[in-house]
């Protein structure tokens, strides 16, 4: 299974109003969706975005809808162009939009990755930074973008299922996280919160959310 892709022509809305993608999904906050902005990073340098905030729905217990909002001028951004979606590495090199979820503090955790391309990536650790494996029994997502002269959204949807150490009536805890990289080659490092030091959104820190099952 491969994911899938909408970048339609028409202009999105310009910021104080939710796009399209949103729409279908206006997120309250409550125990199993919330909204929230992401912070960048103290010692990044980002001259294009302005914003980013994320929305997040639990819409059953094993299942995940993940919304990147981000109000810049898009073309100071660097945009790979949607291909057809399949799994890649490395792509946090470049503009990603990224989710580390873990179902308690010591039982591993998973990362995702979500290019503007629709690849993806999805990676299980047994602790903080080891044990890495491909997460090969995670379902392709669906990954849908849109993209106007001021706004960019990317829509991922998991369906984590036979994610094992997810388990389905327990709180997942969340860490959503961006890398912006500019047209200059300048990149910025995006989170809910940061660790001291260097980006790391692996760090405890960052699972700055917890969502409860549907």
């Amino acid at each position: 299974m491969r994911g899938s892709s909408v970048h339609p022509n028409k202009r999105m809305q310009h910021r104080g109003a939710l796009p399209r993608i949103a729409q279908q999904c206006a997120i309250p906050a409550t125990r199993t969706a919330m909204r929230r902005a992401l912070k960048l990073h103290p010692d990044s340098l980002c001259f294009a975005p302005t914003h980013i905030e994320v929305h997040v729905a639990r819409p059953r217990a094993g299942s995940l809808v993940l919304y990147y909002f981000v109000t810049a001028k898009i073309s100071d951004l660097r945009i790979p162009s949607v291909i057809p979606g399949g799994h890649a590495d490395e792509l946090w090199r470049h503009t990603c939009f990224e989710a580390f979820i873990c179902g308690s503090r010591g039982d591993g955790y998973y990362e995702f990755n979500f290019a503007p391309s629709t690849q993806w990536a999805a990676y299980r650790f047994s602790s903080y930074r080891s044990g890495m494996r491909v997460a090969t029994e995670i379902s392709a997502p669906r990954i849908e973008v849109q993209s106007g002269s001021e706004s960019y959204t990317l829509q991922a949807s998991l369906d984590l299922d036979r994610a094992l150490s997810l388990p389905h009536d327990a709180v997942w805890h969340l860490g959503l996280s961006a890398v912006l990289e500019e047209t200059s080659g300048r990149k910025s490092y995006w989170a809910f919160a940061h660790p001291p030091g260097k980006p790391d959104f692996h760090h405890s820190v960052c699972f700055a959310h917890e969502i409860s099952a549907a």
